[in-house]
């Protein structure tokens, strides 16, 4: 084999290699800031989206949630559309329900409950395309700014609003109304 070949040959393995790396540290990288099947991410500047509803849930939850909308959301929502739109983003953040100690020494009887610690954020994105096995829908679940990597949480979003919609036809899965 000729020097100039050997050299070809070595630059090409060099860049392949190179190639590669580059290509699993980017989808690691993603990786990182993506639930897992739906590849959802936690939208920039979501807390300051507009309020939709807000919502507790007692029991092993015991929280207390907003849910935000983008504005592809939130006009579904103010406009009643069903389905909603592609495009549209719904955020549920979550925090332990807690009574207010310090609320309840103002009031004439223990009564003050406030946002606690906060537990997680859930994404919901609406791309009918991307999808479309799961209604149009695909989710995300986050904690700290990371999403969760349990491929079962992920899956088991699918299975509660695929039920809603069962038990509910017309809602698009979506468990929130809007308050008004």
């Amino acid at each position: 084999m000729s020097e100039m070949r050997k050299l070809g040959a070595a630059a090409l393995i060099a860049s392949t290699l190179l190639f590669g790396v580059s290509a699993g540290l980017a989808s690691s990288w993603t990786g990182d800031r993506a639930s897992p099947i739906y590849g959802v991410e936690l939208p920039e500047g979501y807390r300051d989206w507009k309020l939709i509803s807000v919502a507790q849930e007692n029991g092993r939850n015991n929280d207390i949630r907003a849910i935000v909308g983008n504005d592809i959301a939130a006009r579904a929502f103010r406009d009643g559309t069903r389905p909603f739109p592609d495009g549209a983003i719904i955020v549920r953040l979550a925090w332990r329900y807690e009574s207010s100690a310090r609320n309840d020494k103002v009031f004439p009887a223990p009564q003050s409950f406030v946002a606690g610690a906060p537990t997680n954020v859930q994404v919901s994105v609406k791309n009918t395309k991307r999808y479309a096995a799961t209604g149009g829908w695909g989710y995300g679940q986050f904690e700290d700014g990371r999403p969760n990597p349990d491929r079962t949480l992920a899956q088991s979003c699918f299975a509660c609003h695929q039920k809603l919609e069962a038990l509910d036809p017309g809602t698009d899965m979506v468990f929130t109304a809007y308050s008004r």
